[in-house]
């Protein structure tokens, strides 16, 4: 697909807090255990986490796999979307999902202009137009 697109997961505070660590910053220790913990026993039995899929949609839940390389073998773990982006970002891994869920799912944010008509929306924008965001203002979610 070309362009730029986004791909809405809603998430508690908890999760969001967690993703924010990977991302470089600063949150509790309590976010941070579990996946600091995932990663480093992944790098501790010597394999590599090379991607991360949000697989599928059901029921408005959002499904993701681990895909961890150690040797010759894969191992692929059923996890949520929130720990496995979490992990990704700590472990630098890409974040993946397929063109037909991003056609059902996904917002296409490079036409969307901000409030002063200058070009796309800068994150800073984003995030106050999405924290202002009322759940009734999407109606019965059905991808």
């Amino acid at each position: 697909m070309e362009g730029e697109r986004v791909l809405p997961i809603w998430i508690g505070p908890a999760e969001a807090s967690a993703i924010a660590m990977g991302a470089g910053r600063r949150e509790s220790s309590a976010a941070r255990s579990r996946h600091d913990l995932l990663k480093q026993v992944i790098v501790g039995l010597g394999a590599e986490l090379r991607k991360i899929i949000i697989t599928q949609v059901k029921d408005n839940t959002y499904y993701a796999e681990l895909h961890i390389y150690r040797d010759d073998h894969v191992i692929q773990i059923d996890a949520r979307p929130s720990d496995s982006i979490a992990l990704a970002l700590r472990l630098k891994a890409p974040i993946l999902t397929s063109d037909s869920l991003l056609e059902h799912t996904s917002v296409d944010t490079s036409d969307t202009v901000s409030e002063s008509g200058a070009g796309p929306l800068d994150p800073d924008t984003l995030k106050t137009y999405l924290q202002n965001l009322d759940p009734e203002d999407f109606g019965k979610f059905t991808p």
